[in-house]
């Protein structure tokens, strides 16, 4: 089942007895019907549920309370359709632990000339009752999106579903685990962290368990699921290798980690080379293969990439384009042609492919284990984001670059890793230099299927700090925003 599928978004509307009891029942079918034409556009990965129009401060603090007590629910929507008195909401929306959408919208969609009568203004009032709404979230400094516009027109549909993707992804990390294979790499900064700071921010449980652990249930694999796990490989890539050994032995690591996160509720992990006790090889193939099953996965001992690497899978279920774990390799200088050649040692998602990926076995230069198979392929060319996620000391700052990937100009017949070649926004110096001056870490969770808008809005209901290299980043104005953000949080 998907992800996505299990939750659900609240439509609650506000009103007020004032304007009789059919008026609250005119509100209560408008707001369902509104509920049906969203639901029904096709574009909305979540179910929206209309809510009986709340009238008093009790009946609002009573919703907001079942909505935070309710697992299945992953936001509200909140729509004044009459005028509804703002104090009213204070204690309900002070309360309230779910990401907040206000919508900004009405029941009809142009006034009906003839026939408009003082009735008719009674009842649609959303004009200036949501801004008495606006008002009190702006008063409370409620973090919320908002969204204005026609329910039936598909750009307001499409802000919708964009924003309940994003707070999906919240509310997965609320019990999101990590299982951390080993420690981090020695001497690393930025993969280091504040777990039990990001636990109360986020949500991610992150935890360490030794290879020993991992390696008993490695080593207790059938052999009969390893050929069943090779006949799946045969099918779904092309193996340009003799050593079957190797490739066989990926599959037991794929079987064997599956298992080991499946029993404890795990949904990403991560590994370091420097630490492979009890394993013939660092898991390449398997690490592959599990990111493309939904899991996430961080390099090196990374364990907030690794989060964030399941965090947006499951806000891009759906959507064209893979999601995965990434590293800046090295960079292409040519003038006017400077580009991004991004890798890593083995673990790229194939999600990310332009083509079928192809199993191969070379040696590693690092880890002094044996030569591991690996899925080898170019990424496909497009629009994309790189995300990182870095320890700040006291808070956490998100950092994502648009990206324009290409094919690379020419082949690159003797490296044996998967890879994707990519143009940073607004150039590659003005990108590189923010990255740098905001401390953006070398590994990312790169996406074909996400843009920065759904991380802007992920960042705003978990609090995150953010901060946007696109097209029009100016340094000396990101400076200033770094500058500005670093005396405001000392504040929050």
């Amino acid at each position: 089942m998907s992800t996505l599928k299990k939750y659900c978004f609240w439509l609650i509307t506000g009103s007020q007895h004032l304007y009789g009891e059919e008026a609250i029942r005119q509100v209560d079918r408008d707001a369902a019907y509104i509920a049906d034409s969203l639901n029904s556009s096709g574009r909305l990965p979540c179910k929206i549920v209309a809510k009986p129009a709340v009238t008093t401060p009790e009946e609002i603090t009573k919703i907001c309370k079942e909505a935070d007590y309710d697992d299945a629910c992953a936001g509200v929507i909140t729509w004044m359709h009459t005028f509804s008195p703002s104090k009213m909401w204070i204690a309900g929306l002070s309360r309230l632990q779910k990401p907040l959408l206000h919508f900004h919208t009405q029941h009809n969609r142009g006034i009906p000339w003839d026939s408009i009568d003082m009735d008719f203004m009674n009842l649609n009032q959303s004009a200036h009752g949501d801004r008495e709404h606006g008002y009190i979230g702006a008063r409370l400094r409620m973090p919320r999106k908002i969204v204005v516009g026609f329910y039936e027109d598909a750009d307001v549909q499409r802000q919708i579903a964009s924003w309940q993707r994003c707070a999906v992804g919240a509310a997965v990390g609320k019990t999101l685990k990590v299982a951390r294979f080993g420690d981090n790499m020695r001497e690393v900064a930025v993969t280091e962290g504040d777990k039990v700071g990001t636990q109360i921010c986020l949500g991610w449980s992150v935890n360490y368990y030794g290879l020993g652990d991992l390696a008993a249930v490695v080593n207790a694999v059938a052999d009969s699921e390893i050929d069943l796990k090779l006949q799946k490989y045969r099918s779904d890539y092309e193996i340009r290798t003799d050593d079957l050994d190797s490739v066989r032995y990926q599959a037991r690591l794929e079987i064997g980690i599956h298992r080991f996160l499946e029993r404890g509720n795990f949904t990403a992990y991560t590994t370091n080379f420097e630490d492979l006790h009890g394993l013939e090889q660092l898991p390449g193939l398997a690490s592959q293969q599990l990111m493309a099953d939904g899991y996430g996965f961080g390099a090196e001992g990374d364990w907030k990439t690794a989060a964030l690497t399941r965090v947006m899978k499951v806000m891009a279920e759906g959507l064209e384009g893979g999601t995965s774990f990434m590293e800046d390799y090295t960079y292409h200088l040519e003038k006017g042609s400077e580009m991004v050649l991004g890798a890593h040692m083995l673990e790229v998602c194939p999600t990310l492919a332009a083509e079928k990926p192809a199993i191969e076995v070379h040696e590693l230069s690092i880890g002094g284990k044996k030569a591991p198979a690996r899925l080898v392929f170019h990424g496909a060319a497009g629009p994309a984001i790189a995300v990182s996620l870095v320890e700040m000391g006291g808070r956490m700052r998100m950092i994502v670059n648009d990206v324009e990937t290409v094919v690379p100009p020419f082949e690159m017949p003797k490296l044996p890793v998967a890879r994707v070649m990519w143009k940073p926004l607004p150039s590659l110096s003005v990108s590189a230099g923010a990255w740098l001056l905001a401390g953006g870490a070398h590994h990312t969770v790169f996406s074909y299927a996400l843009t920065a808008g759904h991380m802007r809005d992920f960042a705003r209901m978990t609090g995150l700090e953010f901060i946007h290299i696109g097209a029009h980043t100016d340094i000396a104005e990101l400076e200033k925003e770094l500058f500005w953000n670093d005396i405001a949080y000392k504040f929050k």
